[in-house]
């Protein structure tokens, strides 16, 4: 990522090169519904509003398309799809979260951005398997207890492991 980027995020979210070390344990909140979930700051780049988004044939249904975000395409998911939730159309407060894992750039489309919150490996505890379940929790790294609440700590990595995902980013590569 460009140090300037980095920067202008750091700031935007209280961070500074001292805090490096702690990023770790911070998390970016955003809702999909009714729910509140988390990211780790380490792998966000930028929040920006929706922009047009141009399809791509025979992707998953969730793999909305790709951006040109300053002459980078980068992959859009949708993830109230992803997460097998019912559509619903985008509004002023829907966003795209753009993150880098494992070197390649992919954006996360959201209801709405909350905010960014520490919370200490103390306070984070495993997701629970439940026997029979759709498979949706696999998504989940961790639950995270703030104050009285419980926060759903999301794995990205697990969210875009996925073939056709793959397939995409190996294409966007190829064709540049």
């Amino acid at each position: 990522m460009e140090a300037g980027k980095r920067d202008a995020l750091d700031e935007a979210m209280g961070l500074d090169d001292e805090d490096e070390d702690t990023q770790a344990n911070k998390f970016l909140f955003f809702r999909i519904g009714t729910e509140s979930y988390g990211i780790g700051i380490k792998h966000i780049i930028e929040i920006i509003e929706l922009q047009r988004i141009s399809q791509v044939p025979d992707m998953p249904v969730y793999v909305k398309g790709v951006i040109n975000l300053r002459g980078k395409v980068i992959p859009i998911i949708d993830l109230r799809l992803r997460f097998r939730m019912e559509a619903r159309a985008y509004d002023d407060r829907t966003c795209i979260v753009v993150t880098e894992i494992a070197g390649v750039l992919i954006g996360f489309v959201v209801d709405t951005v909350e905010e960014v919150i520490e919370i200490p490996e103390s306070k984070v505890e495993p997701p629970p398997r439940f026997k029979g379940s759709s498979g949706q929790d696999r998504y989940i790294s961790g639950l995270g207890k703030v104050g009285n609440a419980v926060k759903i700590l999301l794995d990205i990595e697990r969210i875009i492991d996925d073939q056709s995902l793959r397939s995409l980013d190996a294409e966007l590569q190829s064709a540049r």
